[in-house]
């Protein structure tokens, strides 16, 4: 079975005419006949009866109409479909997040693309930076925004927000609690809970040079890829954990009633920058688009008061 002769199909069941049918198919009605016949054995059904004086549909000729014509209209849309999706009208995207991403970067970016496309559906992934890069590798996202930015050149970045603080987070009952600020020389003497470096390799290595800097090394006793379990274990042991300032801000780190506190961490403070990641042989154009709505509404916001410790 062949499309055109479900398209020569329709047109005879509509005219219930040889001439009219062929003529509207610029076809000769020999060719026309020809179709029709193919497709009837393809099927091994009587579509069509004729005589010499009318031309009618079968029982089973009336019903392959109407399935006929759901395919054309669904081969229609798919083709539409495609053409919207090669346009930037639609498509899809799978976009990966951290906290930061989320506050500063993702509501304006967003709200653009709903205004400017609104047939691109998105998904959004919140996780680390270890985890978005590798789901970026393997295509389940199609873009990430995370700390630091790869140096492979499978992917291209663009850097969104500049000099992230990193801040210490301890519990209420810590000697640091009521501290606004300490050096980070000061770790020196704690033991510390950390991720392992895969979880978020630049935060990581932030955190370990600036104890470089200061000529410390860190005690790292327990590890906690999750941020939220860091929270909860310096909840419940002297331990001294690391959290981006939004992170703290956004869980009220340090209000009266809530358990555990950030601390700022001075000479030196750690920092991060926010990048979006993509593939550097991406191939979905909502990837252009959504970087485009990115560039507009995410500029470098190093002054943000949020972001600034």
């Amino acid at each position: 079975m062949e499309f055109r002769h479900l398209v020569s199909f329709i047109a005879l069941a509509e005219e219930l005419h040889f001439g009219r049918a062929a003529q509207r198919l610029h076809l000769t009605q020999p060719s026309l006949s020809a179709q029709l016949q193919k497709l009837e054995k393809s099927l091994e059904v009587q579509l069509v009866a004729r005589n010499s004086h009318e031309v009618r549909l079968t029982p089973a000729g009336r019903e392959f109409e109407l399935q006929a014509r759901q395919i054309i209209a669904q081969l229609d849309r798919a083709a539409q479909a495609a053409k919207a999706t090669a346009a930037g009208r639609a498509g899809s995207l799978n976009i990966g997040y951290n906290l930061p991403a989320s506050k500063h970067i993702l509501p304006d970016a967003l709200a653009q693309l709903t205004d400017h496309h609104p047939g691109i559906a998105v998904s959004l992934w919140e996780k680390r930076t270890g985890p978005q890069l590798a789901a970026l590798a393997d295509g389940s996202l199609d873009l990430a925004m995370v700390y630091g930015h790869p140096s492979t050149a499978d992917f291209r970045y663009r850097r969104l927000l500049h000099r992230i603080p990193l801040v210490a987070v301890v519990g209420r009952q810590h000697r640091w609690a009521h501290r606004s600020h300490v050096s980070f020389a000061e770790l020196r003497d704690q033991d510390c809970v950390l991720f392992a470096r895969d979880q978020c390799p630049a935060m990581y290595d932030a955190i370990l040079r600036s104890a470089a800097q200061t000529r410390i090394s860190l005690n790292v006793t327990q590890t906690a890829d999750d941020p939220g379990a860091t929270a909860h274990i310096v909840s419940v042991r002297p331990l001294v954990g690391f959290a981006s300032l939004p992170r703290a801000v956004s869980a009220n780190m340090g209000s009266t009633d809530t358990d555990p506190v950030a601390v700022k961490l001075v000479d030196p403070v750690p920092t991060l920058d926010l990048h979006v990641v993509w593939r550097a042989d991406e191939q979905n154009p909502a990837v252009a688009i959504f970087l485009d709505c990115l560039a507009s509404t995410a500029p470098d916001r190093a002054d943000d008061p949020v972001l600034t410790a």
